[in-house]
């Protein structure tokens, strides 16, 4: 899954892709890459974001996903109904909520309606605060608890258990200790028998391990976090360098039994 974010203020490429021209280029560079699925997003999830009103999210990724849908899969990332409905309109097929519903319900029912494929994240609280003191009792078994709850709410309004997947929320409300430790036992989340998506590309509790403080110098961190996820469960990867992600698979897929 190839990121794009048509965004000023997204942590590792804030800005770049703010113009629709420079957004649709990357996506089709993605899909070139070997991107199965660009995930495509016009509303920052750091750490300390504020919220992006409707009318300006739809004014970002409707015109990129419509330049795009027809080169490959493309993925709306977002957590409104409106946004949503009208990238399923541009020709996105999946919908990437980062409050796995909980922002807006409804969302689940227009999943449901539109037959497409979701991915339901884990995010203690909300971007604008997530990173302030976040503790658990055991991080992997409140994450697991939590994505098992949200299935079920997807699943009673009527979407697929099939078309789900779900995301641990790397990043999203966690310490680099919490971070690591839903890597270690990714296993457990992959136990509850949907695809698992993770999303650690970049991060910032990546170069708080290697000491890169450029979000630009972490492929090498990024890519040992997909070889690891792969071996522990992981099948699906929100990454920047498609390239790299795949070849590092590649090699992964043939040694893993």
């Amino acid at each position: 899954m190839g990121i794009v974010n048509v965004t000023p203020d997204s942590f590792s490429d804030g800005g770049r892709f703010l113009d629709p021209d420079a957004a649709v280029a990357q996506g089709r560079r993605l899909f070139a890459e070997g991107a199965d699925l660009v995930d495509v997003g016009g509303e920052s999830t750091r750490p300390g974001s504020e919220g992006v009103a409707a009318d300006e999210e739809l004014r970002r990724v409707v015109p990129v996903v419509e330049a795009i849908a027809g080169d490959g899969r493309v993925s709306i990332d977002t957590s409104k109904v409106a946004v949503a409905r009208a990238a399923i309109e541009a020709g996105a097929s999946y919908v990437n909520d980062v409050t796995a519903f909980r922002a807006e319900p409804e969302l689940a029912g227009l999943v449901a309606e539109s037959g497409h494929e979701c991915c339901l994240m884990h995010m203690l609280g909300e971007p604008r605060t997530m990173q302030r003191d976040p503790r658990y009792d055991d991080v992997v078994a409140e994450v697991k608890a939590f994505l098992e709850d949200r299935m079920a709410f997807a699943v009673a309004e009527g979407v697929a258990e099939e078309r789900i997947m779900l995301d641990p929320g790397i990043g999203f409300g966690k310490t680099v200790e919490h971070n690591v430790e839903l890597l270690r036992r990714l296993g457990e989340i992959a136990a509850l028998g949907r695809p698992v998506v993770l999303g650690a590309s970049r991060k910032s509790f990546l170069g708080r391990i290697t000491g890169r403080e450029d979000s630009d110098e972490r492929l090498a961190a990024t890519t040992a976090t997909t070889v690891l996820g792969y071996e522990r469960g992981a099948r699906v990867f929100r990454v920047h360098e498609v390239a790299a992600a795949r070849d590092a698979l590649a090699v992964t897929a043939a040694t893993v039994s």
